[in-house]
């Protein structure tokens, strides 16, 4: 069966946000558990489809995953400046993992970006222990930018984010 990437729909907004918020928990990424507030960003998909494009990965009409694409700056941009595109909240379930998902998400961020009028760029932010998402987007030809690495939370926590940027 052939993977598909295509824009989520309102059906799929609660099953895509337990798919991030899991594949968030489960990979040890949030300093909180359960009661991280990032979580609630996480499982909120309706909310962020409002204000960017949400793309899902689906096999056989299973869904696998998805990714919040920001297409030039907006109020779900972290660190896209002008310019630029950005791709956030990557997150394939662990069932689906290593059938192409995930860097098949990325595919469709970076064509998107190339379709955006004025787009030259496309930014990311990344945890340091995000491996696998690290290999895919290297891969891709994403390089890293640790100038503009960068702290969600400075006050309470070091976490610092790597960034990765590809030029189109």
């Amino acid at each position: 069966m052939d993977l598909r990437i295509r824009p989520a729909e309102p059906a799929e907004y609660t099953a895509l946000g337990e798919i991030t918020a899991q594949a968030y928990l489960q990979d040890g990424l949030l300093d909180f558990g359960e009661s991280d507030a990032y979580l609630g960003e996480l499982r909120d998909v309706a909310r962020r489809a409002a204000a960017a494009d949400i793309l899902v990965a689906v096999r056989g009409g299973v869904l696998l995953g998805g990714v919040t694409f920001v297409p030039a700056g907006g109020p779900m941009a972290d660190i896209a400046g002008p310019g630029e595109a950005e791709i956030r909240m990557l997150a394939v379930a662990h069932a689906g993992r290593g059938q192409g998902a995930g860097e098949a998400l990325v595919r469709a961020c970076v064509e998107r970006a190339r379709a955006v009028e004025g787009c030259v760029r496309v930014v990311l932010s990344t945890q340091r222990t995000m491996y696998g998402a690290h290999r895919i987007y290297e891969r891709l030809g994403f390089r890293r930018t640790p100038e503009r690495d960068w702290n969600p939370l400075p006050a309470l926590l070091d976490l610092t984010l790597l960034t990765y940027e590809l030029t189109l």
